[in-house]
Parts: structure tokens; sequence; C-alpha cells
């Protein structure tokens, strides 16, 4: 009898295992793909640079060029989009939803206690803009094809010369990606230069240091915990090992260059990956982070607005385009579900 019974609770254990695993694939939706630009639109104002409003305005056609023809990018994050015109390039170029960083008068407190607040003097090359005020925004956008739910953001402490005129920082925004259970939550930042900003390369990298402390402790707090996540920008880390190490330790996200580096057959990239490091060459990155229900994947990495068939040369960057393969996991705990079956 206790033989039959044995049997019986193993039978429903199997036939509640493949119930479990039957409806688990039947709720799995397909994989959904979502292209993301990073974009450094050179959208400095006069007397700082002079003929960008020109420039920002074809980058708006051309963006809405290639939404004629179903090639424009889900999502396009934006820096330097501090000129007037930057909002003719916005309403060109046809995104139907549309997010901004921080603005001039947005201020943040740093992320520091008193018992480890940094020795960094926030006023010392007064010369190179600092102690001046903020003069521009951050410059961050956010565009995209797909319905923007929220936006949170943080204006960076610190800076170091001329960037401390633009009250740089970090924007997040959360995305309903059609197909997918939950949203999808995109980053944009730029962070501080390095000879740009015209001051002693020690003090530009105690800063960027400083700012990517900020990122890290923004990102910890006000991440939706078990989100997937795309982080993109302008993070100054060209031929700068040293920044680059200093942003990427602990932080959550794999880069996308470095990962389809070594994986170079999971990735379509129309772009050289030729070097050791080439996410080195350049000052624009995108990373990713999978979610507690979607893991993500790069597909395929382009450049974009680099003087070939992908656009003519409108700014001193490239746009920089990453396409990921988003898959969804089952909501479904099979052994709970087998659980519930059992005698």
């Amino acid at each position: 009898m206790a033989r039959r019974a044995s049997l019986l609770a193993a039978v429903l254990l199997l036939t509640g295992l493949w119930l479990a695993e039957t409806q688990a694939a039947a709720a799995t939706p397909p994989p959904v793909e979502l292209s993301v630009m990073t974009y450094n639109v050179e959208g400095l104002p006069w007397p700082v640079r002079s003929g960008r409003g020109e420039a920002l305005k074809a980058i708006g056609r051309h963006l809405a060029a290639l939404r004629d023809q179903g090639r424009e990018p889900d999502v396009v994050l934006i820096q330097e989009g501090f000129a007037k015109e930057t909002a003719d390039l916005i309403t060109l170029s046809g995104y139907p939803y549309v997010a901004r960083g921080p603005k001039r008068g947005q201020r943040d407190p740093s992320p520091f206690s008193k018992d480890d607040k940094p020795d960094y003097r926030r006023v010392k090359y007064r010369r190179h803009g600092e102690g001046l005020g903020k003069w521009r925004s951050s410059g961050l956008w956010v565009l995209s094809n797909h319905p923007i739910q929220w936006v949170k953001s943080h204006a960076y402490h610190y800076c170091a010369g001329l960037d401390c005129l633009a009250n740089k920082g970090v924007m997040l925004v959360s995305l309903q990606v059609p197909g997918l259970p939950v949203p999808v939550e995109v980053a944009n930042t730029h962070l501080n230069s390095k000879g740009a900003s015209r001051v002693p390369r020690a003090r530009n990298r105690t800063a960027h240091h400083l700012q990517a402390d900020e990122l890290k402790s923004f990102m910890q707090q006000d991440r939706t915990p078990g989100a997937p996540l795309i982080v993109g920008g302008d993070f100054n880390v060209k031929h700068a090992p040293d920044r680059f190490d200093y942003v990427m330790e602990d932080y959550p996200f794999d880069v996308v260059s470095q990962y389809c580096k070594t994986r170079p057959k999971s990735c379509d990239a129309e772009i050289s990956f030729d070097g050791d490091a080439p996410w080195l060459d350049t000052q624009d990155l995108i990373g990713f982070s999978d979610g507690a229900r979607v893991s993500l994947r790069p597909i395929q990495v382009a450049a974009m607005f680099d003087g070939s068939a992908a656009g003519p040369v409108l700014s001193d960057h490239d746009g920089y385009e990453v396409r990921f393969r988003l898959s969804a996991h089952p909501a479904t705990d099979l052994a709970a579900a087998a659980n519930q079956v059992s005698p």
C-alpha cells in the first residue's frame, strides 16, 4: 500500500512539473528587439560653437528620414543638447515620447556622508569655469518610440573646469516596450571631460571619479530592483583606462563592446572592434544588465552619423547604435507549481 502511495505521489509530481512547464512555455512571449543609439550632438551654443543650430536641425531631419524607412533607432540618448535648436532636432525627428535630464537649476546633494566626504575643493580654478554657476542644463535627453512611464535624474555635485558651467548628471527613464512583461529602464549620462575641461589632469580625473561614485549611488538607489537595464552616454573614457576601470568597478552592467569582443559570433558588428580594448577607442559607451524576468543580449552594433550611408558627419562624435534582443522568462515557479499538486 505504501509503495502504491509513493508511486502515485511520484506520478503527481511529474505531472505537476509537466503542467508547470507547459503553462510557462505558453505564457512566455517571443523575443523583442530594441535599438538604442547614444549620440553627443555637440549642441553647444554661440560663442562656444557657431553654426550648430543648422547641424542640430539636420540631425532631426535625418532621423525623420530613417523613420520613413522604418530604420530609426527605437531610443536615442542625447548628450550636449544645450542649444535652443535641440528643440528643433526633437520636433523634426518625430519621436512621440521625450524626457529631459537635470535642468540648469536642479541641485542634488553629495552622496557622501560627513565621515567619508572626499577631500576635494569644489572651486579651485575659477578662471576655467569653476564657481561661476551653472550656465546650461545637463544637455541630456531621451527620445523614444515607446511610452516613458517615469523619469528620475541626478545633477552631479562635483565637477572640474569648464564642465562646471553645465549641470552635468544622469537621467533614468522607464519604458513600456510592447511584448515584454515588465518595463525596461534606460539611463543616459555625461561625465567630466579631460583636456576640454582646461584644468590639470589630476583635477579632472578626480572629478570624473567622484561623478562615477554619484552615478553608482544614483543607480543603486533609484533603479527598480530586478528591472532590465540599458545604460548609455558620453563617459569620457577614451584612451583613459584609469577612468574606465573606475567607472566599471562594482558597476552592475556589461559593456557592449567588451561583450561583443569576446563573443564575435553573437554580435553583427558593423564597426571595428580591432585592438585589445576597443571600449577605450571612444568616449561613447552602451552597457546592459539582465532583469529578473527579462534578459538582454546585443545582436548588432553600428555607427551612425559617421559620413557613411548611416548619415552625414554632424557632430564631433559619431552616433553609436546597439540593437538588443530581449527575452522574457516565464513567471511560473516550477517547484511551487509542482508542490501545489503534490499530495
